[in-house]
């Protein structure tokens, strides 16, 4: 089985949907989402218009943290199903017209690894540099003030080499060490195996965490408000080792006509990291990092996060962009703007299928679902159950999807499911939304379809055309096709002037939108995209 496309630049401007598998469908009856149950489903994904789906972890993990603690890299989860069964999902995606991206998380592994199993022995096994071992400071202190982002040091004390090891998160997720040619050998080796599998592509899991300072500098102090905030991650992470490895994953995807890799980037420096990955065209197709995945929803954040790639070496490179995922809060809870959630959640669509790049669009964003709150003991995400309630975690935004109004357990299980049923989700359900045309859902067709068929949106340039402390108007243009998109952030209508040289009605809109050959007007909270292709 080997990755096939007929057009080896899908990826850019398409519209893939995140699927958190846990959450999605339960096929077997035992409380957790599986393969069997994604397969069931993908005629809904196909429905919706987008180009492809991208999977979360369902790899063997220890399931500390959900699947991105990997046992190991070339099978599945016997509570996800079988490897027979995952190739009988990239048989049906294709089938759908849908691409497959897998994620693959190479910066670290489970404790349980046997990668990580064999270095721990001794300092001269045959995999003994496979992990970032250090010694202690005189003092017996660790090696450096590195800071974990789940809370602590990122260091963890190995009495059968009486070393340190590395882990940027839960200790039981130890880094492995690139700098190890072996390593670096080995991973390549994991994205041949699923592509040569069929898979389209890859989303790299924490892309700019595969290098360490091989130094071990401590990083510096910054303003923060918890021990990783307090410091700058500069010598943990984005190190220039990255760079020449990046290509080699490139070249192996060179290999396979259409595969695409995206990166997910978290830094102190998002967007330059973005286009530092993504440039030129020996580096990653694209990346995404976290900022549009912040709580601010504003004008001006907007257009910084677009301008960059309109000039230098951003022009040369390819963003990506969501709104939501599996680890964050969901956007119609994150944005506090002053609109019924209804609207909020087709405002965001209208956003994100306006943005130049490529588009993720997490499980249940179609259906306007809220976070939602947990009690304590329904807890699962380490990261909740150890900062709770100052951090809540990431389990109220991986409840289950809604599938039928009227089922006991919303027809994601015939059991209880690994988190708790939202009653509040009930009425979001999508067997509910399917009959109404003016559900979220609807809109959320709508507006990928809009994408889908305007080629300005999906590879045109971007260009701003009005912007104050409420309202953002740009136009996305490619050749003599272009669209105009623009928002009101704000809960009070505005008039701006002089826009328009002729009246034309949106193609899309939410809330109240009026154009007129001299002005428009913007609701509280409404968006508008005007297609101007010629005839």
């Amino acid at each position: 089985m080997t990755t096939q496309s007929s057009d080896p630049d899908w990826w850019r401007g398409a519209t893939l949907y995140q699927i958190y598998p846990r959450s999605f469908a339960d096929s077997n009856g035992d409380g957790i989402g599986d393969l069997r149950g994604i397969i069931s489903k993908l005629d809904y994904v196909a429905a919706l218009g987008v180009d492809g789906i991208w999977l979360s972890p369902f790899f063997p993990s220890s399931q500390r943290d959900f699947g991105y603690d990997v046992c190991d890299h070339c099978a599945v989860d016997p509570m996800f199903g079988t490897m027979a069964e995952f190739d009988a999902l990239i048989s049906r995606a294709h089938a759908l017209g849908l691409k497959v991206i897998i994620d693959q998380v190479w910066s670290h592994t489970a404790l349980e690894h046997p990668w990580f199993q064999e270095s721990r022995l001794s300092r001269t096994n045959p995999k003994a540099d496979w992990f970032v071992w250090a010694d202690p400071l005189p003092d017996g202190s660790c090696p450096t003030n590195w800071q974990s982002w789940m809370g602590g040091g990122t260091w963890t004390w190995e009495p059968r080499r009486g070393q340190y090891y590395l882990h940027n998160f839960l200790p039981q997720m130890p880094d492995l060490n690139f700098h190890c040619s072996e390593v670096q050998e080995a991973i390549l080796a994991v994205g041949r195996f699923w592509l040569d599998r069929g898979v389209d592509g890859f989303r790299l899991d924490t892309v700019n965490y595969y290098f360490h300072d091989k130094a071990l500098r401590n990083n510096p102090p910054k303003l923060g408000d918890s021990p990783a905030t307090m410091q700058r991650h500069i010598y943990n992470v984005c190190q220039p080792e990255n760079l020449p490895f990046l290509k080699q994953i490139r070249a192996l995807l060179d290999l396979y006509p259409g595969a695409f890799v995206v990166g997910e980037i978290g830094s102190d420096d998002n967007l330059a990291r973005m286009i530092e990955y993504t440039a030129g065209t020996d580096r990653l197709h694209t990346a995404y990092s976290f900022q549009l995945l912040s709580d601010r929803a504003d004008p001006q954040h907007f257009h910084d996060a677009m301008q960059p790639w309109t000039t230098g070496a951003g022009a040369t490179a390819w963003p990506s962009w969501a709104l939501s995922n599996h680890d964050c809060a969901r956007v119609v809870s994150r944005w506090k703007l002053d609109a019924p959630t209804h609207q909020l959640a087709q405002f965001a669509l209208a956003l994100l299928v306006s943005l130049r790049g490529t588009i993720f669009l997490y499980q249940g964003e179609e259906l306007g679902l809220t976070q939602a709150e947990l009690a304590y003991e329904d807890l699962r995400d380490p990261l909740g159950l150890a900062n709770w309630p100052a951090n809540k975690g990431r389990d109220g935004c991986r409840t289950v999807l809604p599938w039928s109004h009227d089922e006991e357990n919303l027809g994601f299980s015939t059991v209880k499911p690994w988190l708790p049923i939202i009653e509040a989700h009930r009425d979001l359900s999508v067997d509910i939304q399917s009959k109404d045309p003016v559900s979220v859902l609807a809109f959320a067709q709508s507006a990928i379809s809009f994408r889908q068929s305007n080629p300005a949106l999906r590879l045109g340039g971007f260009s701003v055309l009005y912007e104050d402390e409420a309202c953002l108007i740009f136009s996305r243009s490619l050749g003599e096709a272009s669209c105009l998109a623009g928002f009101n952030f704000s809960g009070e209508t505005r008039t701006i002037p002089g826009l328009f040289k002729r009246q034309k009605q949106p193609d899309l809109a939410v809330g109240g939108v009026q154009i007129a050959e001299d002005e428009v007007s913007l609701g509280p909270v409404s968006a508008f995209l005007i297609s101007l292709n010629p005839l």
